[in-house]
């Protein structure tokens, strides 16, 4: 059996963590010990790239796994269309889950509110430079001064729009590349966003550093 299976919901998502699984030790950062990871076989994404296709179906994509797979990550955005809010997205594919024969402690479902862009957007200027800004004042600064960010706040207003007015200025495209090379090097310790800590919450009950022990 392999430790984790990882379902998402687009290739920016993939990206993401594609990037951080894929550095090295990076379980150091999650303050776990090392587990399996093979992109090949631990990581799927909904082939229609939408939150709502996760959100009906990640029983059906990850029925077949509980054979192959102790434990099961499903991860999506909060903000789409019918979206009945994080808890009604939990609760709904808990539910399916559990019906299929999933245990209730060998599955996570990670609901990212408002959507992915939240936990890419930090301040530090590994994220300025992977959108290739280049502007007089810091990345931070000038999105809070087109009022995308406010100062008091860990993470912008509306993500989305934060990252889509700094590939405006930067003129480049949107890429799945820029969210890789930002979480392949990006301090874990910088996302304080609710559901990246259920994230590494649920990966230290996982894989506690204490199992290597002895």
């Amino acid at each position: 059996m392999r430790d984790c299976i990882f379902l998402l919901a687009d290739k920016n998502m993939e990206a993401t963590f594609l990037g951080f699984l894929t550095r090295e030790k990076f379980h150091l950062s999650l303050g776990i010990r090392q587990f399996q990871f093979d992109p090949s076989e631990d990581l799927i994404v909904d082939e229609s790239g939408s939150d709502p296709g996760v959100f009906t179906r990640a029983h059906e994509f990850l029925r077949l796994y509980q054979r192959t797979h102790h434990h099961a990550v499903i991860v999506l955005d909060n903000d789409w269309e019918g979206s009945p809010d994080v808890k009604g997205i939990e609760d709904r594919i808990s539910r399916n889950m559990l019906k299929s024969g999933w245990k209730d402690n060998n599955f996570a479902v990670i609901v990212i509110s408002p959507e992915l862009e939240a936990w890419i957007l930090q301040n530090s200027p590994i994220v300025a430079t992977a959108f290739k800004y280049k502007q007089d004042v810091p990345l931070r600064q000038w999105l809070e001064k087109k009022g995308l960010w406010q100062s008091s706040s860990a993470k912008p207003n509306d993500p989305k729009k934060a990252v889509e007015e700094t590939l405006k200025i930067s003129k480049i495209p949107r890429s799945s590349a820029i969210y890789r090379q930002i979480t392949n090097r990006i301090s874990v310790k910088g996302c304080q966003d609710p559901a990246f800590q259920k994230l590494c919450n649920t990966m230290q009950q996982w894989f506690p550093i204490e199992e290597q022990q002895g």
